[in-house]
């Protein structure tokens, strides 16, 4: 997974398939970023070819998370397996979902990790 704070916006851009296994480590990291008042996470899916109902946590707990804390959650660039997912257990109701989201090459980057 690969994780990029610009400014306000935290990147979150996992790959694969996200079940048990890796939703608890998407779990770990995402617990590790306090979130400050008006930043934007984003989930960038376009990388995860798969999801199953454990994969589910971590999302659940981010919104809540950001929610708690005066932030943004948004979910991009949901492949047809995951969105599936999210429609089966009317959680795209819930998401705030988006075909895609860019940070600017301009913006400097604060923080950029690979997981």
């Amino acid at each position: 997974m690969t994780l990029t704070q610009e400014r306000q916006v935290i990147l979150f851009q996992p790959q694969g398939s996200i079940n048990l296994q890796v939703g608890t480590d998407l779990s770990e990291k995402m617990a590790k970023i306090t979130p400050q008042p008006d930043q934007l996470w984003v989930m960038d899916l376009a990388k995860v070819d798969f999801m199953d109902s454990s994969g589910l946590v971590p999302l659940v707990q981010a919104l809540k998370t950001v929610r708690e804390s005066g932030c943004r959650l948004v979910i991009c660039n949901v492949q047809a397996p995951v969105r599936l997912v999210l429609e089966l257990t009317h959680l795209d109701s819930v998401f705030e979902i988006v075909n895609n989201y860019h940070i600017p090459d301009s913006t400097p980057s604060l923080v950029s990790n690979t997981f």
